[in-house]
């Protein structure tokens, strides 16, 4: 069977899986927890089908620590409180048609993304080159630099709300004070990182689809937009949009 058609299968039945888990806990944010987890089945599973190379194995470890990494922040920032109130929200608004809905527009939807994104990790297994070169190097630091963003912000973040003095407020320190998702600014960086690394094998450059589509999501669909609409018109927060850039890290404006 065809290596590309073995992994998107391999993906639908795992969207599927945790969509029965989320029926049984009642709660549709477990996709979220699904989504890192999700990547590094499938980087393992093409090293499995297609090729091992060092190239291979770097992206793989990549994917492994950024994929573990959100799933397990996902998990601890979820415990113990009610479902996300966007799949809350989703949930009284679809009604009848939820459970159809949530299958197709959550996980088969999600599965769709990371199918598109993971495409440079995909064709690195699916090359038989596997002397590391200097696009490698390239992007592996870009990756580095993606992963402090991500990971800094999201601990930063983490311990602001966890003081009850911080109730209420925003989180305007740390690498918050250069742009209002450094988090998902880490997160785009990367992607793009990865892909740079994939620019080393024949065709590479084809896989650009992947960083686009995580850039396009954060940027426009359902991570930046969703977050800044919920802060809207909060006198804080048009204060903290005036003087802080909305996602690249930049000095702030007096």
């Amino acid at each position: 069977m065809n290596y590309y058609l073995i992994l998107a299968l391999t993906l639908l039945g795992y969207m599927t899986f945790w969509f029965i888990i989320s029926i049984i806990k009642k709660r549709n944010d477990i996709a979220d927890i699904a989504w890192g987890l999700g990547f590094i089945l499938i980087s393992w599973s093409g090293l499995y089908l297609a090729h091992t190379s060092l190239r291979g194995l770097l992206v793989n470890l990549l994917v492994t620590i950024w994929g573990m990494r959100l799933a397990w922040h996902i998990y601890k920032r979820n415990l113990k409180k009610h479902e996300d109130y966007r799949y809350a929200a989703w949930r009284k608004e679809w009604g009848k048609m939820f459970f159809l809905r949530s299958y197709f527009q959550v996980y088969l939807l999600q599965g769709l993304f990371l199918y598109l994104i993971i495409q440079p990790v995909i064709l690195i297994h699916y090359n038989v080159s596997s002397n590391l070169e200097i696009f490698d190097l390239i992007g592996l630091v870009v990756w580095i630099i993606g992963f402090y963003f991500e990971s800094t912000g999201d601990a930063q973040l983490k311990i602001f709300i966890s003081n009850p003095a911080n109730k209420g407020k925003l989180m305007e320190t740390g690498l918050w004070k250069y742009s209002r998702h450094p988090n998902y600014f880490g997160e785009v960086t990367q992607w793009w990182g990865i892909f740079i690394v994939a620019l080393s094998i024949p065709l590479g450059f084809i896989t650009i689809i992947g960083p686009l589509t995580i850039t396009i999501l954060i940027l426009f669909v359902s991570g930046i937009p969703l977050l800044e609409k919920k802060y809207a018109g909060r006198k804080d927060f048009e204060a903290y949009k005036k003087r802080t850039s909305i996602f690249i890290p930049l000095p702030p404006k007096n």
